[in-house]
């Protein structure tokens, strides 16, 4: 308790001081979500410090800020996906940050080893099924592999960095060759050739083009709150959905984060907003304007995500999760994942 009291305590001191001294924030961000538009404002609100946005493609942006090198204007770089936040600290775009407030809040294993970047939100990567057609479900990732299922699963391509996250976590856990016999099992049983995003898995699910699927829950959660085409109410009544692995290592987590530039000119400005990010204010706004699992233990979920139910989520460390990221695309590669 007395680490959750001093840290509300450090968080409110950093802000106070950050409207005192005002000033601005330059925000590179691959978020491209129209809720986030309430995390920035109640930020300038409560520190006067004005953001300024560039948004695009995380790789976009990341190039952007290697061209720019010293003279960047960026403060803060935001992404989806472990694997893209481990690609900026490579490139040499973010730096280190000793904050007592992020390291009090942020679990360590949600957190870059050398404090360049933090997870401030997550999404549960699982299974999801037709009810009518499937009558015993893959209850793990493994599974997805087996032969009972030949025909049945839908999947995203090779070249997008949840499937990439996703397949460096199964070499994480089970080791490369047993991946690697994963990664064929599952080409073997594509039901069509790896296309779309993750609503479109759940498209294919109503459709009927496929029977198993694998999204991030967010997708599922935001259906369920508001009309997404292609998924009505009475459709989704027939998908059901499984939390993978919960005898093993837990079901995958997908992480949307950020650090600090390199050459931030506003590097408090930075430390700042960073720390927001890790309050229950932001924390709680994650989960209710985009259906997203809150980084910090202890806060609560909106109601849409709540539905999902319980689980246990795999708490492997998604730093050495990321540098598994090569090998999963050669794996990629010589199974013919397209």
């Amino acid at each position: 308790m007395r680490i959750a009291i001093t840290a509300a305590l450090t968080l409110t001191s950093a802000l106070t001081t950050a409207a005192y001294a005002e000033g601005e924030l330059n925000l590179y961000s691959s978020r491209h979500y129209d809720t986030d538009e309430r995390l920035y404002s109640d930020f300038e609100d409560a520190t006067g410090i004005t953001i300024n946005r560039i948004e695009g493609n995380a790789d976009e942006l990341i190039t952007r800020m290697q061209a720019e090198g010293a003279n960047s204007p960026a403060d803060i770089l935001l992404t989806v996906d472990t694997s893209r936040l481990a690609r900026a600290k490579a490139a040499g775009v973010l730096q280190s940050v000793d904050s007592d407030v992020l390291e009090a809040r942020i679990p360590d294993f949600l957190q870059d080893d050398d404090n360049q970047w933090f997870g401030f939100s997550q999404r549960a990567r699982i299974i999801f099924y037709d009810k009518t057609d499937v009558e015993n479900p893959p209850m793990d990732y493994l599974s997805l592999a087996d032969p009972a299922y030949k025909g049945m699963v839908c999947h995203r391509s090779s070249s997008n960095v949840y499937s990439q996250t996703l397949l460096s976590a199964v070499i994480e856990n089970h080791g490369e060759e047993a991946a690697k016999a994963w990664a064929q099992g599952v080409v073997d049983n594509f039901a069509r050739a790896p296309q779309g995003g993750d609503t479109d898995q759940l498209r294919g699910l109503v459709s009927g083009e496929c029977d198993i699927s694998i999204s991030n829950t967010y997708y599922f959660a935001r259906a369920i709150r508001t009309d997404v085409k292609g998924l009505d109410k009475g459709a989704m009544e027939n998908i059901g959905w499984v939390f993978p692995a919960q005898n093993a290592e837990g079901a995958h987590m997908n992480l949307s984060g950020g650090g600090v530039a390199a050459h931030a000119p506003n590097r408090e400005n930075a430390i700042a907003f960073l720390e927001y990010l890790a309050s229950d204010q932001a924390q709680k706004y994650f989960s209710a304007g985009n259906d997203e699992y809150p980084a910090v233990p202890g806060v609560g979920l909106s109601a849409s995500v709540a539905a999902l139910g319980l689980f246990r989520p795999d708490a492997v460390d998604l730093s050495e999760v990321a540098g598994n990221v090569p090998t999963a695309q050669k794996i990629f590669n010589e199974v013919g994942w397209e």
